[in-house]
C-alpha cells in the first residue's frame, strides 16, 4: 500500500488577489480526500504593491532591473504564506506545496519566475516545503506550465464523468486539460488558450476602487465598442492561438481600451476574452470529436456574462458546466492540485509530460526543503 500524506497546497494565481489553501490526504497517485479549503486575501499593501511591480516586469532585463524590489516583495509574500501555514497548525500537516506568486512567465525565453522563498518558509514554519515546481520541466525543454493536468485526470475519475472530458480553468489566464481516458498520462493534453480574468480585472482595478467585475455586473450594463474590439481581436487572437502551450498575463494589456467608460470597457474586454477563448477552444475541440463535457473551474466561472459570451463564441454546441455541480469546489482545484503535486515531488514521481508542457520526457518537479 502506498504511503499517504496530509499535504497543504498553497496557490496564488495570476489574478494576484490572495492565496487559496487546501489540505489533501493522498498517496500522490490514485487516492485523495479533500480535508479542508480556505481562501486568504492579500492585505491591501501586498495587493497594491504586487500589481504595481508586476506592471513593471515585461522582459528578462526587467527582472534584473527590479531585483531588489522583487526580493522585498518575495519576503513579504513568503511571510504571508507562513501565517497561513500556522493557521493550520492543529491539522498536523506533513508537507506543504508552495507555488508562490508568478511575477513573470515567458515560454519563448523559457523563464517562469515565482515569488516565494521555500527555505525562508521552512525556517518560519518548520514544515517540509516543496517549491519551485516549474524549473525542472523548463530544464527538460518544457514551458513550465500548465502543471495541474495530472490532478485534473485524477479529479475527473473521482467525479465519475464520461470520457473524454475537458476541464477548463478560468483564472487570470484560461487553460484546459483534455482527458481522453481515466488512466495513463499519455491520455492528457493541456494548453493555455487565452486570457481569463486578467484583462477584465486589470481594467476594473485601474478604473475603479474594485478588484474585479463581480458576476459580470459591469459588463452586463455596458456596451461593446466595435472598433476597439476588432482592433484588439486582430492583435491578440493569433497570440493566444500560437504554437506555444503557455501564456502569461503580460501577454495581454488594456492600453487599447483607453477612453472607454468603466462599463463599456468591462463589456468590450469581456467580449474580447470570450471571443479568444471560444475560438481557441473550438479549434482544439474540433479535433476531439468524441468529447462529452466541458467542466469549468476557477474564479472566472462565476462571471455569468463571460460564460454566456464564451458559449456564443464556440463553433460547436458544447455544454459548459461548473465543476461545482459534481460536488467539487471550483475555487480550490488549483490549490488542491499543488497539495497533490507536493506529494508526487516527495515520492519523486513525474508531474509534467510531453503532451502537457512540451517537455522532452516525463519530469519530476519541485525542490524539497526539510532542514
Amino acid at each position: 500500500m502506498q504511503e499517504k500524506y496530509l499535504s497543504l497546497g498553497l496557490m496564488s494565481g495570476t489574478s494576484g488577489d490572495g492565496v487559496d489553501a487546501s489540505i489533501l490526504y493522498s498517496d500522490g497517485i490514485k487516492q485523495f480526500e479533500v480535508i479542508k479549503d480556505k481562501y486568504f486575501e492579500y492585505d491591501s499593501e501586498i495587493y497594491k504593491n504586487l500589481h504595481l511591480l508586476k506592471e513593471k516586469i515585461s522582459n528578462l532585463s526587467d527582472l534584473k532591473k527590479f531585483e531588489k524590489q522583487l526580493k522585498n516583495m518575495e519576503r513579504k509574500i513568503t511571510i504571508f504564506h507562513a501565517k497561513i501555514i500556522k493557521e493550520f497548525e492543529s491539522d498536523n500537516i506533513d508537507i506543504v506545496g508552495f507555488h508562490g506568486q508568478t511575477i513573470y512567465h515567458n515560454s519563448k525565453e523559457k523563464i517562469s519566475r515565482q515569488l516565494g522563498n521555500g527555505k525562508l518558509l521552512f525556517q518560519l514554519t518548520k514544515k517540509k516545503i516543496v517549491f519551485n515546481f516549474r524549473a525542472n520541466d523548463i530544464l527538460n525543454g518544457g514551458e513550465g506550465a500548465p502543471l495541474t493536468p495530472i490532478f485534473h485526470q485524477l479529479l475527473s475519475r473521482k467525479i465519475n464523468t464520461k470520457f473524454p472530458v475537458c476541464i477548463m480553468n478560468i483564472g487570470g489566464i484560461t487553460n484546459i486539460s483534455i482527458i481522453r481516458k481515466p488512466e495513463g498520462t499519455s491520455e492528457i493534453v493541456s494548453k493555455d488558450i487565452g486570457p481569463g480574468n486578467c484583462l477584465i480585472d486589470n481594467w476594473v482595478r485601474t478604473n475603479s476602487n474594485k478588484k474585479y467585475d463581480n458576476d459580470g455586473r459591469l459588463a452586463a450594463i455596458g456596451k461593446k465598442n466595435e472598433i476597439i474590439f476588432e482592433q484588439a481581436i486582430e492583435l491578440y487572437s493569433n497570440r493566444a492561438n500560437k504554437e506555444s502551450i503557455s501564456l502569461d498575463t503580460s501577454d495581454f494589456d488594456i492600453s487599447f481600451s483607453r477612453g472607454l467608460s468603466l462599463e463599456d470597457g468591462a463589456t468590450t474586454l469581456t467580449e474580447l476574452t470570450a471571443s479568444i477563448i471560444g475560438e481557441s477552444l473550438s479549434k482544439i475541440l474540433n479535433k476531439e470529436k468524441k468529447l462529452n463535457e466541458i467542466l469549468i473551474c476557477g474564479g472566472g466561472r462565476k462571471n455569468k456574462v463571460l460564460i454566456e459570451a464564451i458559449k456564443k463564441n464556440l463553433f460547436s454546441k458544447f455544454s459548459l458546466k461548473s465543476i461545482d455541480k459534481f460536488g467539487i469546489n471550483g475555487d480550490f482545484v488549483e490549490s488542491q492540485a499543488f497539495a497533490y503535486l507536493a506529494i508526487r515531488a516527495l515520492k519523486n514521481l513525474s508531474i509534467t509530460f510531453p503532451n502537457t508542457t512540451n517537455c522532452k520526457k516525463p519530469c519530476t518537479g519541485g525542490e524539497v526543503v526539510d532542514n
